[in-house]
């Protein structure tokens, strides 16, 4: 009868230690998903951003070689992603081939555009607030005619990446506060099948401690081995989405790769470490009258 009960209470501790498993795996999945989408959103925000042109107007009586002078200049200063010189040639063969037709047959023979230098800036200067004083200092520089930018465009990309943001900030906190739940709750449910071997120990002297120690160390093998599971599985979404979209290579680099499985792994193990303390401590402070109710 003893070796029957000590079998079924084997199997059942490894069906808790097997739910416990499965259910923080998803939920580390939930929050490296997350993860995940918030260092994307922010290297997406930081692509669009040094993605959107200033062009520098230069004065038409500017030579090229002064104008490539005045670019290498330009290039120097802190906020530029890259810079590009636009020749008056350069220029009209844009144009010509837009239309359709040569311009210079409406000027007779007159090259009716100026060189110009096309630049892009850093993430953290691409707002209206900061093209403001870049563009009083490129105006500094002589025979820089006009900066233009399209400032509607750099409000609105600014503003949808804010509240995109705020949202992804968002459900990372509600997921953090429900994932604790869970995970504390499948913990305690755990701990709760050993309340009685908890008092036996605390009434034979042990240190609260030395009880902890066993529960704390299995819950986070237990932890360790979810979060392997969970990255497994996120390796697979992610290899999933760059089978459909190559190109997601230019948003998500390792960095970001790395960023989540630490994060998960982390989480993983002090998510499961902290509820583990919590409930045996609850169990620890209970009278033997209070586990019979409970």
């Amino acid at each position: 009868m003893n070796r029957k009960h000590r079998k079924n209470k084997g199997r059942s501790a490894r069906l808790q230690s097997v739910t416990l498993c499965i259910s923080t795996a998803l939920v580390l999945i939930l929050l490296g998903l997350v993860v995940f989408s918030t260092l994307m959103g922010r290297n997406l925000s930081a692509l669009v951003k040094e993605n959107l042109l200033v062009t520098v107007m230069l004065e038409h009586d500017m030579g090229d070689n002064e104008a490539q002078t005045l670019t290498r200049s330009i290039a120097q200063r802190p906020y530029i992603k890259t810079i590009k010189f636009v020749s008056k040639n350069e220029a009209l063969k844009e144009a010509a081939q837009e239309m359709g037709s040569d311009p210079t047959t409406f000027t007779d023979g007159v090259n009716p555009f100026t060189s110009s230098i096309e630049l892009t800036l850093k993430s953290d200067y691409a707002n209206n607030d900061s093209l403001k004083w870049i563009s009083r200092e490129l105006k500094k520089y002589p025979k820089v005619a006009q900066i233009s930018y399209q400032r509607d465009l750099i409000e609105t990309v600014n503003e949808n990446l804010a509240k995109i943001g705020l949202i992804l900030l968002v459900l990372a906190v509600l997921l953090t506060i429900v994932s604790f739940s869970l995970i504390n709750n499948t913990v305690r449910l755990g701990i709760y099948a050993r309340r009685f071997s908890i008092h036996t120990m605390k009434l034979v002297g042990a240190s609260w401690g030395f009880i902890r120690a066993p529960f704390v160390r299995r819950s986070v093998g237990i932890g360790m081995l979810a979060a392997l599971l969970a990255c497994v599985a996120l390796g697979f979404c992610f290899y999933g989405l760059y089978c459909s979209e190559p190109e997601i290579v230019t948003v998500v680099s390792w960095r970001e790769l790395v960023i989540t499985g630490v994060v998960v792994f982390g989480f993983g193990i002090i998510i499961t470490a902290i509820c583990t303390c919590i409930s045996v401590n609850r169990f620890l402070r209970m009278k033997a009258g209070e586990l019979y109710k409970i």
